[in-house]
């Protein structure tokens, strides 16, 4: 080991088994759910999702390191490489088990300001006020999932702080045209921007925090003229979400949660995208896109004993649409979709380094028409609902 250096390493083993009454959107050999598949009927008016699943995995088990290094320009040096086995999932399963990188970073702390360099949670998954649950999920579509490369800079004055990141897309890209990926965000030129001010931090009786997000996306590099011409695109989308986060803890209770309003929120694991629009007033063939907009909103609550606890989640999202009439393709996660809500309780028995957690979620979708009012909001809906049990089993270390 090098001298002025010391390297922790922490982790956990986890395995989950799960089961599901219907066929659901997910990711990961149903790992991750964001919410139960659409009904598909066949000829004779069965709904085909109608049949459950069950899945047993330990991808989830995790290996941390943690490397305190000697100072650097007056300041504490840390760094942090994290990994897990969730694999690239692709349809032909060859990376089963695979070693993923999950978060890697380096740190430089002086007294009133951190700076991190490296892959970390998107700002809008703030750490310290994610909900609790056991699913591997952690509450999305309701609260926003992403991690990303990023540059960050945290400056505190007293119990206030203001946060200012720089970003792209790795795991968690946007789509397109041309299927999810992060050139979109790559073609604009400009990072995905991100503020924040954060009253105290999750460790007090009360905090909490506020922020906004920018970001540019570049569907097309060129299009097709009425006359089979290439032409060179001009069109791009300027996307912008709000967040608003809270934490209270007393000595019985602690609670946690969130309220969002999110523009082309895809790359953040939330239903929306964005849409296309063909003006028929303007004289530019080419086309234009059109944010969907998408409100989001989550609370946590958990008892705070020392061995067994119990809490609950409660989840509620909807498809505003867009500002503008939406005429052509559309590129998003459940843009058929007109709301989403999930009530998830559960238990925790903790005992030394070994927990064991069970929890029930009942998420219910409503599917309609896609762009049912020429703005991208779905109508005539009727709801389509999953109940998901989960018993994980956790040796931390």
């Amino acid at each position: 080991m090098t001298t002025g250096k010391r390297i922790h390493f922490s982790g956990f083993v986890k395995y989950d088994i799960f089961y599901d009454t219907r066929q659901t959107v997910n990711a990961r050999e149903a790992l991750v759910t964001l919410y139960p598949a659409n009904t598909f009927f066949d000829v004779n008016r069965n709904d085909i999702n109608a049949r459950s699943s069950t899945n047993m995995l330990g991808i989830h088990s995790r290996l941390r390191s943690t490397i305190k290094g000697p100072s650097f320009l007056s300041a504490r040096s840390s760094a942090l490489v994290e990994v897990d086995f969730y694999g690239n999932e692709n349809k032909y399963f060859s990376d089963l088990n695979g070693v993923r990188l999950f978060n890697a970073y380096m740190k430089l702390n002086w007294p009133n300001t951190e700076l991190l360099i490296g892959q970390d949670w998107h700002p809008m998954s703030i750490q310290g006020y994610f909900p609790g649950v056991v699913a591997f999920s952690a509450g999305a579509p309701f609260h926003p999932m992403s991690r990303n490369p990023q540059v960050r800079i945290k400056q505190s004055f007293g119990n206030t702080s203001l946060l200012g990141a720089v970003l792209y897309q790795r795991d968690f890209t946007g789509t397109g045209p041309d299927g999810p990926g992060s050139h979109y965000l790559r073609n604009s030129g400009i990072p995905n921007l991100h503020v924040q001010a954060i009253y105290g931090n999750d460790s007090i009786t009360v905090s909490g925090g506020i922020g906004a997000d920018y970001k540019k996306n570049i569907p097309r590099l060129f299009y097709t003229n009425a006359q089979g011409d290439i032409v060179k695109s001009n069109q791009s989308l300027s996307s912008v979400s709000l967040s608003g986060f809270l934490s209270i803890k007393s000595k019985i209770l602690s609670l946690k949660a969130q309220a969002v309003f999110a523009q082309n929120a895809y790359d953040l694991l939330m239903i929306g995208g964005y849409a296309e629009s063909h003006d028929m007033n303007n004289h530019n063939p080419e086309t234009r896109y059109r944010n969907l907009n998408t409100a989001s909103g989550w609370i946590d609550v958990q008892s705070n004993r020392q061995a067994v606890n119990f809490g609950v989640f409660c989840g509620y999202t909807e498809n505003l649409g867009a500002r503008h009439n939406t005429g052509g393709a559309f590129y998003a996660r459940g843009a058929d979709i007109s709301h989403v809500y999930r009530v998830a309780p559960r238990f925790v028995y903790t005992s030394g380094a070994v927990g064991i957690s069970f929890e029930g979620e009942y998420t219910a979708a409503s599917y309609g028409q896609q762009n049912g009012n020429g703005k991208g909001r779905v109508t005539n809906s009727l709801k389509v609902a999953n109940f998901r049990t989960i018993l994980s089993v956790r040796y931390s270390f």
